[in-house]
């Protein structure tokens, strides 16, 4: 995976931001739900067909502008978005995968004029342009923009839709957040592909498919139906799990020739992904609940601290009052 020579793009800032992939991986390296399958394939026919339907049906000339082939492959994490290689490799294009995480610059003014360097590459080497975690750059606009960051970020996602008007290329929006995309994309994005967490039936596919045909040891107890059927998890977290099983079993007290992968090191490797996931979602949840708590705690404290001074505050304007009415009553009386 050979980084794209950054000072093409936007200088050194976005060394690690922007990679582009000579694609290894196809179809038959990929498992998906039927489902997913067909919406994927109905887009992949509009790229196919891309020429057929601008050029010589004449369409392109009524439609000048918004020729940019713009998907969305909204889901889970982990549940095949990064069949994008395999799209790059059936359309024998490279693969340029955007980070936008990593590619948002420090310096005011910048990274606008980063994501318009990343579609001129993109022109350039004629790749397939992949924004990861997209939600973060197709964000909804601010109508609030006091912030110099709030304009920054209305103004990445302006630049954004200017250059998908005039790009003639095929651009991948992944995101596990589609809700939070801008609604001046619904109308430039061709297609919305649903990547739904896998089937018992996908998920022993994928478990057969990280093994290699003929070089993995693999133990006679090994037998990944019963994980298929027994684990509902993400193709994402059974490549995962793989990798830890061979881990495990490689560090056995054995002659290399001796090591087999067993259907425990697969079953402790999946156990493994699924715990490290709970300890991430108790973390957040956790945090978040303990902060909501502190801040309930002291909201309540400073309600009590409000009732008492206002409670201060009455029997002094009371006293006052009493005062007064005394020293009226005995002015009165001389």
């Amino acid at each position: 995976m050979a980084a794209i020579p950054f000072t093409r793009l936007f200088g050194t800032a976005g060394r690690r931001a922007v990679e582009s992939i000579a694609p290894r991986r196809t179809f038959d390296d990929v498992i998906l739900p039927p489902a997913t399958r067909r919406a994927l394939d109905t887009a992949l026919a509009q790229v196919t067909q891309h020429d057929l339907i601008f050029n010589r049906w004449g369409l392109g000339e009524r439609h000048p502008t918004g020729l940019a082939l713009a998907f969305n492959f909204a889901g889970p994490p982990g549940t095949g978005k990064t069949i994008c290689e395999a799209i790059a490799h059936s359309l024998g294009r490279r693969l340029l995968l955007v980070r936008y995480a990593e590619l948002e610059s420090l310096w005011m003014g910048e990274t606008p004029k980063n994501v318009a360097g990343i579609f001129r590459t993109a022109r350039d080497e004629r790749a397939v342009l992949l924004f990861d975690e997209a939600d973060a750059i197709a964000a909804r606009r601010s109508t609030s923009v006091d912030y110099g960051f709030q304009r920054e970020s209305n103004t990445v996602v302006s630049v954004l839709l200017q250059e998908l008007e005039w790009y003639n290329g095929v651009v991948i929006f992944a995101t596990n957040l589609a809700a939070n995309f801008d609604p001046a994309f619904e109308r430039r994005i061709r297609t919305h592909v649903l990547f739904e967490m896998p089937g018992a039936a996908e998920r022993e596919q994928i478990w057969r498919v990280q093994i290699h045909p003929t070089r993995t040891p693999l133990a006679a107890d090994v037998d990944f139906g019963a994980l298929a059927r027994r684990h509902e998890v993400s193709g994402g977290d059974i490549r995962n799990a793989v990798l830890k099983a061979a881990l495990a079993a490689a560090a056995e007290p054995a002659t290399d020739t001796a090591r087999r992968i067993h259907q425990r090191h697969f079953e402790a490797g999946i156990e493994d992904v699924i715990a490290g996931k709970r300890v991430m979602r108790q973390s957040l949840f956790d945090d978040e609940e303990r902060m909501i708590g502190r801040a309930n705690v002291a909201a309540g404290a400073a309600d009590v601290r409000a009732s008492r001074l206002l409670a201060y505050a009455v029997a002094a304007a009371g006293a006052a009052l009493i005062v007064a009415v005394i020293a009226l009553a005995v002015a009165l009386l001389k």
